[in-house]
């Protein structure tokens, strides 16, 4: 499930979270907002504690969605100690959506080393 966040919960949530935040600005109207809900949940599944995932209603929160200037529904923002990262909008779709996260994942989230054998390194992450 994902945290919904208002202008009042904002700053607590987000802009002062310890770890990572990945908010994504959506509308109930959008239809690619439902469409990616999947992937998101996704992502938070395997992302674990390192990244927070956070869901603002853009048409509510009027403020946060001039202050971030949205252009476009969704819109995905990587905050880490109340600085944007990472700004993810009009992608062409779920696999354009998903390669993104993937990077990010890669790049917020510890990956375990495992050694296949004396010689050989596998450095790749794996999920459960």
């Amino acid at each position: 499930m994902v945290l919904s966040v208002s202008e009042r919960t904002f700053t607590q949530e987000v802009l002062e979270s310890p770890i990572p935040v990945l908010v994504n600005f959506e509308a109930p109207w959008c239809g690619l907002c439902r469409i990616i809900h999947p992937l998101l949940l996704q992502f938070q599944a395997q992302c674990g504690e390192e990244i927070k995932l956070v869901g603002v209603n853009a048409d509510q929160n009027f403020k946060l969605s001039t202050t971030y200037r949205l252009k476009s529904l969704p819109t995905l923002l990587l905050i880490e100690n109340g600085t944007i990262r990472h700004r993810l909008e009009c992608f062409r779709g779920r696999e354009d959506l998903r390669l993104a996260l993937e990077d990010i994942k890669a790049r917020y989230t510890s990956c375990p080393k495992i050694y296949k054998s004396s010689k050989t390194v596998d450095l790749e992450c794996r999920s459960a």
